[in-house]
């Protein structure tokens, strides 16, 4: 209908994670300067979020609040990149850790909703810790994203917001995460499964690990969801050819956004779409400015 603006997709890149070493991914952004150069690139191909892990001077995730307030800073001093930390860390990291990344005042944190075997270690999350997580996030204005590795993870979804109510902001947006070793399959039948259990009216990404990428991409698009990309989740760009870089797995996502007719969405849609609190006084000024 003529008038009527086109839907879009988000696109969020991963772009480090907490298990891939320097050594065995060159590419991977670890330190500040190259996680910001990737960001800058990413949101040029046409990412609007980037989900964080950091790491130390020896390239060991950490979730130092330090170095996480430091990173946000830069982030938002020098993209328009909605700025989301994960609270998940790496496996062996504290609870009462994970739960103080929210004092580097994030725009958006993940929350995982559910414990999950993660190849061979535990990614543990239990319910107490989600409704702390939860309650934080409410109280700091922070808006959480929902990751969702397996169908349990959706009835713990409602029972959280049953318990607790809505996120801050109102919408409640969820990434479903798969083709993880001990959680559900990255196949389009897994993902029809889990979007049809969503709560109703929420917004979705879907994650694909490994050689799920791209089949899990496709079946999110199909289906009316967003996507989520990066080295974090994936090394390889197609068999036998490692990725050269972040920018590269946003770049074939935006095209394929494309092609289903849902261009990439720009930052400013993204902020109104989750309800992202304005933290900056640039962005405050565009928002006044409307």
């Amino acid at each position: 209908m003529r008038g009527v603006s086109p839907p879009t997709t988000l696109i969020t890149v991963a772009p480090t994670g907490a298990e891939t070493a320097k050594s065995d991914a060159p590419a991977l952004p670890v330190t500040l300067g190259e996680l910001v150069a990737t960001a800058q690139a990413c949101q040029t191909a046409g990412a609007a979020l980037i989900h964080v892990h950091v790491r130390d001077e020896d390239a060991r995730p950490t979730l130092d609040l330090a170095r996480l307030q430091d990173t946000v800073t830069a982030l938002r001093e020098q993209t328009e990149l909605i700025v989301q930390l994960s609270t998940g860390g790496a496996v062996t990291d504290a609870f009462e850790d994970r739960l103080r990344v929210l004092d580097a005042a994030p725009d958006s944190c993940s929350l995982t909703c559910g414990t999950v075997n993660f190849g061979n270690d535990v990614f543990a999350n239990p319910w107490a810790f989600m409704v702390e997580l939860y309650q934080r996030t409410q109280a700091l204005e922070v808006v959480p994203e929902f990751e969702l590795f397996d169908l349990g993870h959706v009835a713990s979804l409602h029972r959280l917001l049953d318990t607790c109510g809505a996120p801050y902001g109102g919408h409640v947006h969820c990434d479903l995460v798969m083709g993880v070793p001990g959680g559900m399959p990255g196949t389009a039948a897994a993902l029809v499964a889990a979007v049809q259990a969503l709560p109703a009216g929420c917004s979705w990404s879907a994650t694909g690990i490994g050689r799920t990428s791209l089949p899990v991409a496709l079946a999110a698009l199909a289906s009316g969801g967003h996507l989520r990309v990066g080295m974090e989740d994936t090394l390889t760009f197609a068999r036998g050819r490692p990725v050269s870089g972040n920018e590269e797995l946003v770049t074939r996502a935006a095209e394929l956004a494309r092609l289903a007719q849902r261009p990439p969405m720009s930052t400013d849609d993204a902020r109104a779409l989750l309800h992202i609190k304005a933290r900056t006084l640039a962005h405050a000024s565009r928002e006044d400015a409307r």
